[in-house]
């Protein structure tokens, strides 16, 4: 599979909320870049914890996707719009009672071997937070 093949399929997964089928295409030492976090998030179990953080607070599909490569066949970037509803509030954020929010959002995923090794991504928090306050 070429990286644009894996990456629509990683996203194919997330759609069906299909985490396993997310996790079988991630490196052992995948290195998650979230959007305005201190820290990058190195290694399976810890995206694993992740994906179970998100699928607790909240409710996502993405749809509008457009997915741009690179000549290497190393670099995938994708633009979306998140269709959500927030489900559980977490610390730092507002309450969660069920608000439903539209952002449009960006990725930027590494592949190597056959496996995603970088997940980067962008939103506009403070928007986030002001559609779900």
């Amino acid at each position: 599979m070429t990286s644009l093949d894996i990456a629509k399929q990683y996203y194919d997964s997330f759609n069906r909320k299909n985490w396993q089928g997310m996790l079988d295409l991630l490196d052992s030492t995948i290195r998650h870049e979230p959007n305005q976090a201190d820290e990058p998030r190195i290694g399976i179990e810890k995206f694993t914890e992740f994906l179970q953080s998100m699928d607790d607070s909240y409710e996502e599909t993405l749809t509008d996707m457009v997915f741009f490569t690179e000549p290497n066949d190393m670099r995938v970037a994708v633009e979306f719009v998140v269709n959500g509803i927030y489900k559980k509030g977490e610390e730092g954020f507002p309450v969660a009672h069920g608000q439903s929010y539209v952002l449009p959002a960006a990725a930027f995923l590494e592949v190597k071997e056959g496996k995603i090794t970088r997940v980067t991504t962008y939103y506009n928090l403070t928007l986030w937070i002001k559609l779900v306050s």
